[in-house]
């Protein structure tokens, strides 16, 4: 707080040998009161304005409240179901329908980003990685979006996408798509902080994009599409243990359950080493289902085992967290894990939609 100082006496009482000295201070004293005075407020108003500027502008949170790399990676996942599904049939899969279809899975995706955020937005303040989220509430710090803006954007476009599907698809895939954004926002998330098996749990809805891109394509339920699937399921376990461990002090605080945040730590370790390592030894023979049903070729099945194969040294090498739970190394062995998981599944469906089974020329 400041404080000003005021003059003893008037000024025009002062007097004796050392008075014009002493006049000419007091008038420098109060010359540097009234200065402050007239230019803090303009001090404040910068300060304040420059606050606001460095807020995230409502374009770029509603595009954070959309998940853009999460939906991206949902929708090449639908794309690669829909392309397939479409050279089964004989069919284009560069049409107006196409293109409809992936956009209705987007617009269900990012409003299923955007309610699950809505249902997590006091988690999400507890953690670091997720505190400038914005439907995030904490004391003093109020959200960027409100609570009722976020539901009522989150509704909106689960609805629009659900009736653009069922309208330029079929019934199937409006109903398919639907009911993986209600999984993952009514069930999936919830458990998220009471038990570990939400990882087990969410990981149904999160392979479903590839088996709904087919059924946009075919109208069916299939047995490649069921391949697709266990694809998208059995590769997920690798890479979200990875996830968990690198930021399971995070996700502990959050009040998040996982493998990986489970006590002891050693107890967390094994759990999550052997979860990862099951699944990615099970990855090796499911990789290679869709040549099995002659979806696609050798050619694709030599990759793949070698995709495959490279995937399971990541994960082995991510089994020593056994040896030493709170060894600073860790989070190196989770860190490679996570990145060959990235690059595994891109690289996993283009090899396959390169070397698919269909027409080349298409009517």
């Amino acid at each position: 707080m400041l404080r000003t100082c005021r003059p003893s006496r008037p000024l025009a009482h002062a007097s004796g040998p050392h008075a014009p000295l002493q006049l000419s201070r007091e008038r420098d004293t109060l010359k540097a009161v009234a200065d402050f005075a007239i230019t803090a407020p303009t001090v404040r108003v910068k300060s304040e304005a420059s606050v606001d500027s460095a807020r995230p502008s409502l374009l770029v949170d509603y595009a954070t409240l959309f998940k853009p790399r999460v939906s991206f990676m949902v929708l090449i996942t639908a794309a690669a179901g829909l392309y397939l599904g479409r050279l089964r049939s004989g069919v284009s899969p560069f049409d107006l329908q196409s293109a409809f279809a992936l956009l209705g899975i987007g617009l269900v995706t990012c409003g299923s980003s955007v309610l699950n955020q809505a249902l997590e937005r006091h988690t999400d303040g507890r953690m670091r990685r997720t505190a400038g989220r914005p439907m995030v509430t904490q004391p003093g710090c109020p959200a960027r979006i409100g609570l009722v803006q976020g539901l009522f954007l989150g509704f909106l476009t689960i609805v629009v996408g659900t009736l653009l599907l069922s309208a330029e698809s079929n019934i199937l895939t409006g109903t398919l798509t639907l009911l993986t954004a209600t999984s993952y926002v009514a069930i999936y998330t919830p458990l998220k902080r009471m038990t570990s098996l939400n990882t087990f749990i969410g990981a149904f809805p999160g392979a479903l994009p590839p088996l709904i891109g087919w059924t946009a394509a075919r109208g069916i339920i299939e047995w490649p599409a069921v391949a697709l699937f266990a694809v998208l399921f059995v590769w997920q376990f690798p890479h979200f243990m990875a996830i968990g461990w690198l930021y399971r002090d995070d996700y502990r605080h959050g009040g998040i359950r996982l493998a990986a945040t489970q006590q002891p730590i050693a107890w967390a370790a094994r759990s999550t080493a052997m979860q990862a390592l099951f699944y990615a030894l099970l990855m090796l023979p499911v990789a290679l289902w869709t040549t099995f049903l002659g979806v696609t070729g050798i050619p694709y099945a030599i990759v793949a085992s070698l995709l495959s194969l490279a995937y399971l040294y990541f994960t082995f090498r991510f089994t020593a967290i056994i040896r030493d739970p709170s060894a600073s190394g860790n989070r190196v062995l989770a860190k490679n894990l996570l990145k060959a998981s990235v690059l595994y599944l891109p690289l996993l469906l283009a090899a396959m939609l390169l070397n698919a089974h269909g027409r080349v020329l298409f009517q």
